[in-house]
């Protein structure tokens, strides 16, 4: 069981940064950059010129910023589905966890096993909450 909850959670992340690093795809467009989500969460500090092309928001990499705010933006979007991810399954395993003990019925096995489950749904929950920390660390890293 818990080989399968770890699996499940490794393919998670994997699909996860297939999902969230973004780039140019528009069907009528030719241009060379990536799709930024939110600008928002982009700092100041970075000169980050967009194109709005149907409705979206580009950076082109001839920009001296792009680069950067391209990187930004996939890391958000990465920590993103990684953080609902973890949590929802993590909820789900809280949940499974204690419907195994309300139905032990004083079976040690049974109590072990939703123990541990719980513990396992406790190390997602802090991983998930850690990706909120890894935009912030990056920005640190490279100094925006």
């Amino acid at each position: 069981m818990n080989k399968k909850i770890l699996a499940l959670m490794i393919c998670a992340i994997v699909a996860t940064s297939f999902v969230g690093v973004s780039s140019v795809s528009a069907a009528n467009t030719n241009l060379d950059g990536c799709k930024i989500t939110r600008i928002s969460r982009l700092p100041t500090t970075l000169n980050c010129e967009l194109t709005t092309v149907d409705g979206s928001s580009y950076c082109l990499y001839d920009d001296k910023d792009c680069g950067m705010c391209c990187l930004l933006n996939g890391i958000y979007n990465i920590t993103d589905w990684v953080f609902v991810i973890l949590m929802a399954v993590s909820s789900l395993m809280i949940i499974w966890g204690a419907v195994l003990f309300t139905t032990s019925q004083g079976d040690p096995d049974k109590v072990t096993a939703a123990r541990r489950l719980i513990l396992f749904a406790a190390v997602g929950i802090a991983v998930a909450l850690f990706s909120r920390a890894v935009p912030p660390a990056v920005k640190m890293i490279i100094g925006v």
